[in-house]
């Protein structure tokens, strides 16, 4: 298998320890060519020939029996070993070469890396080239690869920001542009697709009723992590509402603790650690975006300076001082240091928690309303998937290389190294976040980050999904109410200019 990296190009060699098998070649072909000038010879050939074939039918009758050794057909080779299970090996094809496209993403990549050795293995004559980016490149390199028709199998993120009809002249997203240039295969009658979970495939790979991609797995970011051992010692339990969470941080912080910690310096962590409040207040999330821009919803109407006022609450007063000078990563870290209640984060950081915390730990939604019912909900997105190129050489190859992918087992073993959330019914996370999050799956929706797209000419700070990093310290805003003014104007201008 040859691997091409990105910053540093790697290229690394597997050679796959398959059998060697030998073809004849066809008569009316090379050596043979002469065959209508000479009648006698191919007779003399043929005879020979079949003296040959009956010697070695003999032979293999002879070495024959039932032992337990490979029997090898036409179609391919079947072994069975002494631990019983069978290991079978497509037939042999001339030199192939399939290229696969993925981003890099530890330990996705390395086990990528694997399977694909091991499909070169079971498939004699197939190299897998697999060529590893920058997750930022992804979109461009997979444009780029398309186009030239060099590509076979594409790592594709979940299909997220469909330009909707009441969006106007929005720009589409990558993947959408991609399906209508006719760049992606339908897959939506491949046997393989039915391994995944009808919401995987409707809300990340489908587009026009089609599918055009599996995803992978979910991410979940409208969560957050809580010390169970703290909770106890202060004599509180897991907030369920956002008043229990107020009361909360207040028992905690009075006993010489702190409510919460993030990734301030980095930025972006304290608008998503507020997602889970977002959705809360607006569980349908799609519902939300329309309603913005429709005019239904507002930024800056009644009930929406609720969720301002409490983006505040959240930046201003939950949130540990100091949070401005730790990173993403330092914030797990520094969390797993057991004196703080509550991480806002995307359940991605469990990897981190579990090789660094000595407390027990759950992740539960964020309790932003006062309705309980209200807080049930897990949101997030979805993360890596599979796509083929429609144009590819090798498609029927790129096919049998996503499928067995999608094998129920291979699956299990991909979440078993990875961790991701799985989006096959058959397959378990069997991990600490996977005991906390397993139940409330069916509660899984997609996050308003994956429907928001800014309309065009829209101001700074119109997509007030990211509002709770504009307060103080982390930007320059300290009134909720102005704020949401500014954001429902800088909305409004854009919107107007579609009309």
């Amino acid at each position: 298998m040859k691997i091409v990296g990105h910053e540093p190009v790697i290229n690394l060699t597997f050679v796959s320890r398959r059998p060697i098998f030998l073809r004849a070649l066809p008569i009316d072909r090379g050596w043979f060519s002469y065959k209508e000038r000479n009648k006698s010879m191919k007779k003399i050939f043929n005879i020979r020939l079949l003296a040959v074939l009956l010697a070695m039918s003999m032979v293999a009758a002879a070495c024959g029996g039932d032992d337990g050794s490979s029997e090898t057909t036409a179609a391919g080779s079947t072994e069975t070993t002494e631990a019983g299970t069978t290991d079978t090996t497509a037939a042999p094809v001339d030199d192939v070469t399939l290229s696969v496209l993925i981003h890099s993403q530890e330990p996705m990549t390395s086990f990528v890396q694997t399977f694909s050795r091991n499909f070169e293995e079971s498939h004699p004559g197939v190299t897998v080239d697999v060529s590893v980016v920058s997750a930022d490149d992804l979109a461009t390199v997979t444009q780029t690869r398309l186009s030239a028709n060099d590509i076979d199998v594409i790592d594709m993120f979940g299909f997220a920001n469909p330009v909707q009809p009441y969006m106007g002249g929005a720009t589409p997203p990558a993947w959408q542009t991609l399906i209508d240039a006719g760049l992606l295969l339908d897959i939506t009658d491949e046997p393989w697709v039915a391994n995944y979970d009808e919401p995987s495939i409707e809300q990340a790979g489908s587009f026009d009723g089609r599918v055009y991609s599996v995803n992978l797995g979910r991410t979940v970011y409208g969560g957050m992590f809580v010390n169970n051992d703290l909770l106890a010692e202060v004599g509180v339990d897991i907030p369920t509402t956002w008043s229990e969470l107020v009361s909360v941080c207040e028992a905690v912080k009075a006993a010489g603790n702190e409510c919460m910690t993030t990734g301030g310096a980095d930025g972006w962590p304290v608008f998503v650690g507020a997602y889970g409040l977002l959705g809360s207040l607006y569980p349908d999330q799609a519902g939300l975006v329309e309603g913005l821009y429709t005019g239904t919803v507002k930024w800056d109407d009644e009930s929406t300076l609720e969720l301002w006022s409490r983006y505040q609450t959240y930046a201003q007063d939950m949130l540990e001082s100091g949070v401005t000078g730790l990173g993403h990563d330092a914030a797990t870290f520094r969390y797993a240091a057991g004196d703080v209640a509550f991480l806002p984060t995307g359940a991605w950081q469990a990897p981190n928690l579990e090789g660094e915390a000595d407390f027990d730990w759950t992740y539960v939604p964020f309790p932003g309303s006062d309705n309980a019912a209200d807080n049930q909900y897990l949101f997030g997105k979805y993360d890596q998937g599979w796509s083929i190129a429609a144009n590819s050489p090798n498609v029927e190859l790129a096919k049998e290389y996503v499928g067995a992918f999608s094998d129920p087992a291979n699956y299990q073993a991909f979440v078993d190294e990875t961790g991701f959330i799985p989006t096959q019914p058959t397959a378990t996370l069997e991990t600490t976040l996977g005991q906390a999050i397993n139940p409330l799956l069916e509660n899984y929706r997609v996050g308003y980050e994956q429907f928001w797209l800014d309309p065009a000419g829209a101001g700074q700070w119109a997509n007030g999904g990211q509002g709770a990093s504009w307060f103080q310290p982390f930007n320059e805003w300290d009134d909720p109410v102005a704020l949401a003014m500014q954001a429902q104007a800088d909305l409004q201008a854009a919107l107007d200019a579609l009309s």
